[in-house]
């Protein structure tokens, strides 16, 4: 997979790819219309992070690059990469339970507090990259 040289892209299939976690610096794209929503991405090798409308979407630390960022009205599904293991916070419903799988394979249940969030990590050393899926359970 290639990082978002863009840094935040609209794919055929109406998903969206963002972050490039090989960048030195901090670049960042604001004000991205996508699907009656504006987008904001910060990105570089540290830190990676996306808002939805001013509101909070998705971070991580070390930065990575997404692909294929789906967001449903259930969750979220997205490929994820980096050179190093990442702690990933994804924003969804407040005080709900889902069901979280990485790499297609489950690992349990996590319910978001009052703020929405939900925290993972994902081993991303040596694999380059893996699939994230969550959803309501």
């Amino acid at each position: 997979m290639a990082t978002v040289q863009e840094l935040l892209r609209t794919e055929a299939n109406g998903a969206i790819s963002f972050g490039n976690h090989t960048l030195q610096q901090k670049a960042k794209v604001e004000d991205f219309e996508h699907a009656g929503d504006l987008l904001k991405v910060k990105t570089y090798n540290e830190i990676t992070k996306l808002e939805k409308n001013g509101m909070f979407l998705y971070e991580s630390v070390p930065g990575t690059s997404v692909v294929n960022f789906v967001e449903e009205p259930t969750g979220v599904e997205f490929v994820v990469e980096g050179d190093e293991d990442a702690q990933l916070t994804v924003g969804l419903l407040e005080e709900t339970q889902y069901e979280v799988f990485v790499a297609g394979n489950n690992v349990g249940k996590m319910t978001t507090g009052l703020s929405g969030k939900l925290s993972l990590s994902v081993e991303l050393a040596g694999a380059g990259e893996v699939s994230v899926k969550i959803v309501q359970a």
